[in-house]
């Protein structure tokens, strides 16, 4: 066992003391959505709170984004840390069990897809575009979203993960052996989550057989990496973070502020700090589908949005009749031209250009610009055509458009990072708002 786990630890990998509610717990009360999901729409998490109530809940221990700009940061940080350690005094948790979690996820737009829940080390991870760590960032990191995420995890007494890792294994076996293996026996816990969100189950993997078999499977995927994306990295790339980019950079930050705070202790490496709990998927599952991530703009014309993007390169556009033939248009397969589309809930015009690489590369720069010299203007990230399609159109004199992305493929993603770095932020989701992980699993942090 030993020898097995510092194998694993080579991969960037640690064996975690999980915690999860106590058994009979109602999941679809327990269980909440990633915290930077459905930023424009409050009447989501009015809905999630009043679905969890006044049960032990996720709830109670997240900082849902859409309120971050509220006064009252200090005192909702406050509150979920006192959430948590009430979660570890009175008995909401069963006793912490060594191992990983085999997952089994539904949802709406996907029968199956598989998981597994396991800690990884920090020391082995880095966001740094220049950095050649076996994990790696797949976007870039805004340090000015840390603080408030750092305020939470800073002496979290817990931490429950909403990260998604990914690895590159083409034939995707790695997870269907495992999970055949896991389901001879019972799950640990099975429900459905809130708001029509899928379904969820879990199988504990502590078997020492199991944790070979993946030792064995990691080493193979990073002997192989190199090759595959033709590369002479000292370090292999072993993991890509599809989701979450901000959070691993979190604890990622936390762990080297405590470090420097407590030089010269002799324990210092073996603090739960050093490691984060995440989920990993293979880049291949059928379950996950990569989706844009669209922009919205905030008081500005579509006029004003146009002459910004003049710059791309063959840069074109047209107007159309309306936001369902843009829709089809941005999403046909064009191997010579990108295409965006723009909406204001009054007019909609195509957008093409012929600059290279995914959609983002030539489209976010000019954005940064253009509010960077403009002020008042405002961006956020949308997951989902309805929702920003709607923002666009709730009031037609809002001055508020919308940029539709097309498609991402995934086939590309380990090759494209492990070439140029990270790609420009919020370039792709996997999968819908809904499809997002929920915070289900828990791990002790600072007790």
């Amino acid at each position: 066992m030993d020898d097995t786990a510092v194998r694993l630890e080579k991969s960037g990998i640690k064996i975690p003391e999980i915690l999860l509610p106590k058994k009979g717990t109602d999941l679809g009360k327990w269980a909440v959505i990633a915290c930077d999901q459905f930023t424009q729409d409050e009447s989501y998490w009015s809905q999630a709170e009043k679905t969890a109530g006044e049960n032990p809940s996720t709830m109670q221990i997240i900082f849902p984004e859409i309120y971050l700009e509220r006064e009252n940061k200090t005192e909702r940080v406050k509150a979920i840390h006192e959430a948590m350690n009430s979660f570890l005094q009175n008995g909401v948790f069963d006793e912490a069990k060594k191992g990983f979690i085999y997952i089994e996820r539904s949802t709406p737009h996907a029968a199956c897809r598989r998981g597994l829940v396991l800690a990884v080390d920090l020391e082995a991870y880095d966001w740094a575009p220049e950095r050649r760590n076996l994990i790696r960032a797949t976007e870039g990191t805004l340090t000015e979203r840390l603080p408030p995420r750092m305020d939470i995890r800073r002496s979290a007494p817990i931490e429950s993960p909403h990260v998604i890792l990914l690895m590159d294994n083409d034939d995707d076996s790695i997870l269907k052996q495992l999970g055949d293996k896991a389901k001879q026996n019972n799950p640990v816990y099975e429900g459905s989550l809130m708001m029509n969100s899928g379904n969820i189950s879990g199988w504990f993997i502590d078997d020492e057989e199991t944790f070979l078999f993946l030792a064995e499977k990691f080493e193979d995927l990073a002997e192989k990496a190199n090759t595959r994306y033709h590369t002479d990295d000292k370090t292999p790339f072993l993991f890509a973070v599809g989701d979450g980019n901000h959070s691993l950079a979190t604890a990622k930050s936390i762990w080297e502020e405590y470090k420097e705070i407590h030089r010269g202790d002799p324990d210092l490496m073996k603090h739960p700090a050093r490691y984060a709990l995440v989920e990993l998927e293979n880049l291949y599952d059928p379950g996950i589908v990569f989706e844009p991530i669209h922009r919205v703009l905030f008081h500005t014309s579509i006029e004003d949005v146009t002459g910004a993007l003049m710059d791309m390169e063959g840069f074109q556009f047209k107007k159309v009749d309306d936001w369902k033939q843009l829709t089809k248009l941005v999403a046909a397969d064009n191997a010579k031209r990108t295409r965006y589309g723009l909406f204001d809930g009054k007019t909609a015009l195509l957008v093409e250009t012929t600059a290279p690489g995914i959609s983002t590369y030539p489209l976010q720069p000019l954005l940064d610009d253009f509010i960077k010299y403009n002020d008042g203007i405002g961006i956020d990230y949308i997951h989902g055509e309805d929702e920003i399609f709607r923002l666009a159109g709730l009031n037609k004199d809002a001055q508020t458009v919308g940029i539709l992305l097309p498609p991402v493929k995934k086939e590309d993603l380990f090759f494209t990072v492990a070439q140029g770095g990270p790609l420009p932020r919020k370039s792709f989701s996997m999968g819908e708002a809904c499809e997002k992980r929920f915070y289900l699993e828990c791990r002790k942090l600072f007790v």
